[in-house]
């Protein structure tokens, strides 16, 4: 059986940040849980303080380390939710930070997540994935 997904999207607001409302999966043979994923080096140092956008473009390449590492590539991933510690400007970022997964060719459903604070006061944002296969 060959995976395939279809998106649901009763209303068309969520096109303009590359998401769809719903995915359904079927024929699925695996499925990758990606905990959060940060902009640190392999030692877990924040990168980029204060940089929303480089630092959500490193988050996304350890995803990508991550997907890779289990045999898969970014158009896996069904299911993308993001936290941040400045929604406000996330938002204003927005026309720079969605190419960077949909350059990948990534279209998930995804949940937008303002917190207080993440694991280190200079991280500003970090990534949750879910791909399948």
């Amino acid at each position: 059986m060959t995976m395939e997904t279809r998106a649901f999207n009763p209303t068309p607001w969520l096109g303009a940040f590359n998401l769809n409302h719903a995915i359904e999966v079927s024929g699925v043979q695996r499925t990758l849980y990606l905990s959060g994923q940060t902009a640190t080096t392999a030692e877990g140092v924040a990168m980029h303080p204060g940089d929303l956008v480089a630092q959500f473009q490193a988050a996304w390449d350890n995803v990508k380390d991550a997907l890779v590492a289990a045999g898969m590539a970014p158009t896996n991933i069904v299911r993308l939710n993001m936290y941040t510690t400045d929604v406000d400007a996330f938002m204003a970022a927005a026309g720079d930070l969605v190419p960077i997964f949909a350059g990948d060719g990534v279209r998930p459903v995804s949940t937008l997540l303002g917190v207080s604070r993440l694991y280190d006061p200079a991280i500003l944002i970090e990534l949750e994935a879910t791909a399948v296969a």
